[in-house]
């Protein structure tokens, strides 16, 4: 008689899904351990860094935050929180999270690394935030410096020099203005990674089809028959 499974069994073989890649079937996995232990924060840990590997961003920060929420006063989940919001260009929020991780673990050097690396990331994204609009001013000027030419040489009587400066400012402004939107485009992009995705049960339903091609080919009849007693497809 097979030996019925325990949640650090599946999980288990989530862990060695991950190892092979197997993202979407080491989340069922993780999902069947939570369904029989649900109040261990490892297994959320380990589902959100398989989520956050399928780029499922929404899903991998709610169980970092779950993560946490069992264990408060544990490394893992805010680490977890800080990888997720460092993949969506979250850098402020990526630092603190790495900041709570390091309280609980201290000099770890992953953890310390990612700090380091976070807080590059800030400091070239502020500096691109404050450069975007200033250099569509920039293009703005030289556009109205370039009219300005072309009016004087191709025209038989070129229009009044402060006509031209206020072209020239204008499409300066416009510029900066244009900059402006193309940074809170991108910061709106990157809150959309983190909102809940259209059809979550479709997505469901599509890795769940996924794992169960690939296990098919994997185990036998009887044993297949086994795995779903268990609840595991």
């Amino acid at each position: 008689m097979t030996e019925e499974l325990t949640a650090e069994d599946v999980k288990d073989l989530g862990n060695k899904a991950v190892k092979n890649g197997q993202f979407a079937e080491a989340v069922l996995h993780y999902s069947q351990a939570i369904k029989m232990q649900g109040d261990n924060p490892i297994y959320y840990s380990n589902r959100s860094f398989a989520f956050l590997k399928m780029q499922q961003y929404y899903h991998a920060l709610q169980d970092a935050k779950e993560a946490i929420k069992l264990n408060p006063i544990g490394a893992k989940g805010y680490f977890r929180k800080g990888e997720v919001e460092f993949a969506t260009e979250h850098f402020t929020e990526a630092i603190l999270s790495y900041e709570h991780a390091l309280q609980f673990q201290p000099n770890d050097d992953l953890i310390l690394g990612c700090i380091h690396k976070a807080r590059r990331q800030y400091h070239h994204d502020t500096k691109v935030n404050e450069q975007i609009p200033w250099l569509g001013s920039g293009i703005g000027i030289v556009l109205g410096v370039s009219l300005v030419i072309l009016d004087y040489l191709y025209t038989v009587k070129p229009t009044h020099p402060l006509v031209m400066a206020l072209v020239t400012i204008i499409i300066s402004i416009l510029g900066y203005a244009v900059g402006k939107c193309y940074r809170h485009y991108i910061m709106n992009q990157r809150n959309m990674l983190l909102q809940p995705p259209d059809d979550l049960l479709g997505m469901d339903d599509d890795v769940k089809d996924e794992v169960k091609n690939k296990t098919k080919s994997k185990f036998t009849k009887s044993q297949a028959r086994q795995r779903y007693k268990k609840g595991k497809l």
